[in-house]
Parts: structure tokens; sequence; C-alpha cells
């Protein structure tokens, strides 16, 4: 057949469908419309059964004129030239969204401006033209009626999803857009019936429980981090402006790197909660989520070590920069992008994390009800499931050598090799102050608001895993090490982490190096047998931690108590071990004063 020109309808009906591929597409294209018109309230109401969505609002409304031309191909009011295209500040701007729902359904829109009296009411046919309109009374804001959808299309009807599918996508849809919009509150209904809402807040720390039931606003650390103009930072690293723009006037360019950038991190604290799936580490730019794997990867791998094994975070990030860095036209749904400086970011991303699980007053737990069962469950923990584990053939040492050994690892070699990832910015320690221990495991220590238990072997493992991780070392051994019936594989697994193996004989291996920390221990052996038995760096570096904290059953003084408390405080991740245990339990004294009944009010002779 001969190359010919497609018929303009066919064009327009090929661009509709990759536009408008479902009840979800449907969903999206309106709500972000509505979001874009400043709406405060939306609500969905949707007819699966008849293929009907509407999407009602209460933002600014269209004026008649506008009404008139909305459905047209490629009609907006977002961008205006090419230019626009690299300073994208709404979510819609292609112009495409109602011109495709009209040609594949039947549209209807109602609105009424917020400053006018006259309301109207347009019907389009599926070129996007007007069949009729009429004036009639609506408050301010925009109906817009979607039935019919893929009427003459019946193949996609039956290619979609079942029902079920399509409404947990258009969930899905709507929850990431109340995520990017903490401050709009939602209304979704099926059939007239309610479906679920979503109540305005502040910040999407009061929005993620909405949406996760068994999450708590108290399990969730916001933080907000203000970035420098990205055009300082271009003057400090001899950053070449973005190479696809090029336009005659430069000053849309110039003005998007004199803007403030924002990073908006909402954390589920790895203490507690996290999730069986990764499912929910969303990342956002500039209102809309995305796919972001460098960003998504940042956040997993800034939170390694703080969650329990197989297990992954909550965590929803909002990157807000200047939209001259973000290039939005990579794919139809604008689900892909491309963002400049993308190494920057992930700085800024793990300075944000760093924040997010950083200890202070407000991690003092208020919830009463469940103290008593806390504190039981705390204590009645066995001291020896505390304890790091090896063989009995090992076990060659006094628990006062061992503990006078401890004392020398903890306050002298490694004080000086402390981490404090926290210095200089700002925030400080808590002030937490040993008062003593409970069962040799279990520091008290007394906070300005209540008391906190301190898990003192975890703490110290903490403590060991950053600074081992921060400075990881591999020292000669003189003499080796010789261990017997060493398998291929537990060879290959040490020289894999580093250690030099070399054969010493029938079925004896040399071992010529270790892990510094391991040196100056007489279970050696084992511990290198441990290594062997599988893991990568990161897993050894765990298990070498693990070995050389300090054991619970041991007793500290006061001082050694606050010192260790003060090491833990400026590490990087002080909620959890490397294990993914919560490091400490926290109890506020209005809590305490509730389960001792001193708001009963009896008379000063009984101390009240």
């Amino acid at each position: 057949m001969s190359i010919h020109p497609l018929p303009i309808d066919v064009i327009h009906l090929i661009a509709a469908g990759e536009v408008i591929d479902s009840l979800a597409a449907v969903v999206r294209e309106l709500c972000e419309n509505a979001i874009d018109a400043g709406a405060s309230r939306i609500t969905v109401s949707l007819f699966p059964d008849k293929w009907r969505i509407q999407v009602a609002d209460n933002g600014i409304g269209i004026e008649l004129a506008d009404l008139q031309l909305a459905a047209t191909a490629h009609s907006t009011s977002k961008i205006d030239d090419r230019d626009d295209l690299f300073h994208i500040t709404s979510l819609g701007f292609r112009g495409e969204a109602l011109h495709s729902l009209a040609q594949l359904a039947n549209l209807e829109i109602y609105s009424r401006p917020r400053y006018s009296c006259d309301g109207w009411h347009l019907v389009y046919n599926h070129q996007g033209e007007v069949l009729r309109q009429q004036q009639v009374a609506i408050a301010p804001g925009t109906i817009i009626n979607v039935e019919n959808l893929f009427g003459d299309w019946e193949a996609r009807r039956e290619g979609l999803p079942n029902l079920s599918q399509q409404l947990r996508q258009v969930q899905t849809i709507i929850y990431h857009l109340a995520l990017c919009y903490p401050q709009i509150s939602w209304t979704v209904e099926q059939q007239h019936r309610p479906w679920f809402q979503i109540v305005a807040s502040k910040t999407t720390q009061q929005i993620i429980p909405q949406l996760l039931p068994k999450v708590r606003v108290n399990d969730l650390q916001y933080v907000e981090l203000k970035i420098q103009p990205l055009k300082q930072i271009q003057d400090l690293t001899n950053l070449n402006p973005i190479s696809y723009i090029h336009t005659a006037d430069s000053s849309v360019a110039e003005k998007d790197r004199d803007e403030e950038s924002k990073i908006q991190l909402t954390l589920g604290l790895p203490d507690h909660c996290h999730r069986h799936r990764l499912d929910w580490v969303k990342v956002a730019v500039n209102g809309r989520i995305v796919r972001a794997p460098e960003l998504e990867q940042t956040i997993v791998s800034g939170l390694a070590r703080t969650l329990p094994r197989d297990r992954y975070p909550v965590c929803f990030l909002h990157l807000q920069i200047p939209p001259h860095y973000i290039d939005w036209n990579r794919h139809p749904a604008k689900v892909e992008i491309y963002l400049q400086q993308i190494e920057y970011w992930q700085s800024q991303v793990l300075q944000a994390l760093d924040r997010a699980l950083n200890l202070d007053a407000k991690d003092i737990d208020d919830d009463d009800t469940t103290i008593t069962s806390r504190i039981g469950k705390l204590l009645t923990v066995a001291e020896q499931q505390g304890a790091y584990q090896i063989p009995n053939r090992w076990r060659s040492l006094s628990a006062q050598a061992d503990a006078s050994r401890w004392r020398s690892l903890a306050f002298g070699i490694t004080e000086r090799a402390s981490i404090s990832s926290n210095d200089g910015d700002g925030l400080g320690l808590l002030e937490l102050r040993a008062v003593g221990q409970v069962l040799n495991t279990y520091i008290v220590a007394e906070h300005t608001d209540g008391l906190w238990l301190v898990e003192q072997h975890i703490a110290h493992e903490r403590v060991l895993y950053e600074q081992i991780t921060a400075a990881w070392q591999l020292l000669p051994l003189e003499p080796p090490i010789i261990l017997s019936h060493l398998s291929e594989r537990q060879i290959d697994q040490l020289q894999q982490i580093g250690l030099i193996v070399d054969p010493f004989g029938e079925g004896l291996s040399a071992i010529r190096t270790a892990p510094a920390p391991l040196l100056l221990r007489e279970d050696l052996a084992a511990a290198i047998t441990e290594l062997s038995l599988g893991g990568d760096l990161q897993a050894a570096q765990v298990a070498v931690a693990c070995r050389c904290a300090i054991r619970n059953g041991t007793s500290l003084s006061l001082s050694e108590m606050q010192s260790l408390l003060d090491r833990w405080q400026r590490t990087r991740n002080p909620r959890t071990c490397p294990h993914g245990r919560p490091i400490y339990l926290s109890f506020k004294e209005s809590s305490l004063a509730r389960s001792f009944r001193r708001h009963w009010v009896i008379g000063k002779s009984h101390g009240i």
C-alpha cells in the first residue's frame, strides 16, 4: 500500500486512546484539572456498570467563552508557547484530556466562575464542539460528567481488567493525589453510596493514617527541608545550564534557578511501622507521583539496616524544585520524567532521611493504654535472648575479663572514632540522663518529660556498626588463624568480603587478615567461622558489630551508661539496631501519672 496521511478523526482517536485508557485515567485527568482550578473539595462519583464518571469541585470555575473551547483539540489555559514547556507549574498542560473524553464518551460540563452569578451547562459532540448550552443554577465550581465511556470502542472495554481491579486503580490515583495535596478534602462514591473519604490536613503525616488504617500519626515523622536556590548550587559546582533548553530569552530559566527548592518527607519510623512489600515508597515531583527509581533506591538504601529482615519502609517523598530542571514530555500519563542533577537530589534526600531519624522529645509516647503491656513484654525478655550466642566450645573467657575488654573497646578505642552525623547541624542531643540499669540489660534514662528504657546491647551494636561501616579495615594476623574443614563455599565467602585465605595443608586454611574490631578477641576463630557461613559485606559488618557489642547481663557504671547513651544518640539511625529491632521505649510523664492515678485530687497529706 502507498503511504498516505491519516484522516484527522483517526489521528484524534489514536491520540485519545493513548491519553484515556481506563476509568482511572478519566478520574486522573478530571481531578488534576480540579486541582489546577484551586479546588479545596473534590467529589468523585463512579457508576462503573454504566461506564459513567462524575467529578465535582469547588474551584474557580470556567467562563462561558472558555467552556465553548474547552473540548476542542489541543486547547489549554496552562501554556502559551514553546518556552512554557520548560516551565510547567500545573498538572495539566497538553490540552488533550477533555477533547479525548469527547472522542471516547459523552461529555458535558456544568460550571460557574467563582465571582459570577451565571452558571452554564454545555454538551459536546465527539469532535469537542458545543451541541447545546443553557444557563443553570449551580454553586461556584465545576461538574464534569463522562458517560458511555468507550461506547464506540467495544474492544477497549473488553480488554480492560475486571471491575474490582479498575476500582483499585481509581483508588490509587486518588490516594496519590491526596498525598501530593493534603489540603484537599476528597469524597468518593459508588452508585450514589459512600466509598471512602479523605479529610484535608496540614501535612501528609495526617493523610497517610487515613490511607493505611494500621498506621498512627505518631508512627510517622514529617520533615521539611529547604534547599538553597539551584543557581547558587551551579555557581558552587560549576554546573552548566540544562542543555535541552535553547531559547532566545533565558529569563524563564534564570527565574527558575533563583527559586527555592524544598523536600517534604513523611517517613514511617522504622521502630514503629514497616511493610511486607516494597509498595509504599512513593516519590512525587512538583505535585505528581512519578516513577523515580534513582530516588526510590536512595530511600531504600538510606534505610538499610534499620528495618527487620524482609520488611520495607513507609515513605512519601515530595520534591519541589524549579520546573526548569524537569522535562515532563516523556510519558503520556506523565508518570516518568527527565530529572536533571539527580545526584544532587539524592544527597538532599539522604539529609532529609537523617533528620527524620533523629531522636527528639516528640518520640516520647503518650499512649497510656499500652504502657503496662509494653513494660511487661519488655521486662519478661530473658537476658540470654539479647546476648550474642556462640558455640560452647569457644566460650573460654570469664565474664569479668569479657566485661573488662568491652570497656576498653567501648570507652577507649572506639570513643576516638565516634561518629557524630548530627554534630554541627544545630539539633544537638536529647537531655537523657542515665539513672540505672534493669536486669543489667536495660539502661534507665531520665528525660525532661519522662523516661526511656534503652537496651544496652543493641544500642552499642548500632554505635559499633556505624563506626565499622565508616572505617572498614582488614588488618594482618600475626600469626594467622588456622581453621580446618572449611568448604570451598566458605572460603569463597571469606574472600568475597576481603579476607586473605591461603591453603595450609590438607583440610586446613590460613586466615591472614581479619576485621580490625576482632583482632583482640579470643573468640576470633569463631567469629571468622561465622563470617564464612554467608552474607554480603554489610551482613559481615553487622555480625562483627554484634559480636563486639556489650553483652546483656553486663553491669555498667553510671558514667559508662551515660557515655553509651551520648554516643548512641549521635548515630545516623538511632531508632533501631542493624537487625531492625527497636533500641528504646519511651514513656511520657503524663502517661506515668495516669498509671499511678496522680490525676486523683485527694489532699496535701497524700503528697498530691
